[in-house]
């Protein structure tokens, strides 16, 4: 099996002027997401990237492919290290299947809307691929272009998605509502009625990183707790540490920091000790670096998650849609477990690098762990 990856650098991304056009706070998904939470999960037990919430499935007869195939993979970027552990996966859960798989074809859109835009269309044109996975950069300017390629070929869409339901099936952990459910309540938990919260966001436009603050902030207004601050950081731990020092320079009373993505946790609780201020209370996510530094110093803190062994299953879903079988559909929900204090040494490994994200489910894949920076 060949890989053709373009993989590009960290990429700077210009979030200015970024309108809105879908609808991020829908009172419906919130509650359907609340109820997924506690769901009893199908499929093989210890397995969660091959396991689905509900019975919902798809038939995906007319798509069978005999012999090797070759599935081509349009991801939006690798612009963090979630986005980094998890292509690890993907690639070495399409090398378990290397005898079904003759060739995996990988186009990085550099986080440019433009660039995926063509790369899908291109792709699809190139008449090569026997199966398309998507994972989109952005949720609405990517929606005619998976749209158009639905037309040709089956697509499979996972991590963010798009506002189309032609797809195969739209693979994804419980969602944006759930990570913010799980965040929000463990947060409200902890504050009296008027303390002040801290939001720091990736970027504006994306379905699972808008629905995470949408009711996030809908539980925090519920709580009678104030959002002091609503920022974008990119995902940059400079920005993130001066963003949290320009408000504490400012005299703002930070009592809690919420995060819709936890990469950047520690550079946040750096303007904290720089400041010579006690930690907040905190939300962060499943990656290494942070949760060393919240057993080490004993944090207020939960680790909610959208599990990198989603990419694990976009392959798995690809493989099912060429065999013919059916898939669940056309929304294949995996579990969405976060970390607890009470859970939290478990997921700890010494061996793995800081930024690794520790619900990879990667642990028997193909070079582990050294693939993805771990020492054996």
């Amino acid at each position: 099996m060949q890989y053709k990856a373009v993989v590009a650098a960290l990429v700077a991304m210009a979030f200015a002027g970024v309108s809105y056009a879908q609808e991020f706070n829908d009172p419906a998904e919130f509650k359907k997401q609340r109820e997924q939470l506690s769901m009893t999960p199908q499929g093989p037990q210890g397995k969660p990237w091959a396991q689905h919430l509900g019975d919902r499935m798809v038939d995906a007869a007319k798509y069978k492919k005999d012999g090797p195939v070759t599935i081509c993979f349009s991801n939006a970027g690798i612009f963090n290290p979630w986005r980094v552990v998890g292509m690890h996966n993907l690639q070495a859960e399409a090398e378990l299947h290397k005898d079904r798989i003759k060739e995996l074809v990988v186009v990085d859109a550099e986080g440019k809307d433009d660039k995926q835009i063509s790369d899908i269309e291109a792709l699809v044109s190139g008449g090569k691929c026997d199966a398309l996975i998507v994972s989109p950069n952005t949720t609405a300017a990517l929606t005619p272009a998976v749209e158009a390629a639905c037309a040709k070929l089956p697509v499979i869409v996972f991590d963010r998605g798009v506002a189309t339901k032609c797809p195969v099936t739209y693979i994804h952990p419980v969602g944006g509502y759930g990570f913010g459910i799980t965040s929000g309540e463990f947060i409200a938990s902890k504050l009296p009625k008027g303390a002040n919260v801290l939001a720091l966001r990736i970027m504006p436009g994306v379905d699972v990183l808008e629905t995470r603050y949408s009711a996030a902030k809908n539980i925090f207004d519920e709580a009678g707790l104030k959002v002091i601050g609503s920022e974008f950081t990119g995902s940059d731990r400079a920005k993130t540490k001066a963003v949290v020092e320009d408000y504490i320079n400012r005299g703002e009373k930070i009592d809690a920091v919420w995060m819709d993505a936890g990469d950047t946790s520690t550079a946040a609780l750096e303007a904290f000790e720089d400041a010579g201020l006690p930690y907040p209370v905190i939300s962060g996510e499943d990656q290494q670096d942070f949760l060393r530094k919240w057993q080490k110093d004993k944090l207020t803190a939960i680790g909610p998650s959208y599990p990198t062994y989603q990419w694990r299953t976009a392959i798995l879903g690809a493989l099912d849609v060429l065999d013919g079988k059916q898939v669940p559909g056309p929304e294949w929900i995996l579990p969405q477990p976060a970390i607890t204090q009470d859970t939290l040494a478990s997921y700890i490994d010494e061996r793995m690098p800081p930024l690794h994200y520790s619900l990879c489910g990667c642990q028997d894949l193909p070079g582990y762990p050294e693939l993805w920076g771990g020492k054996k």
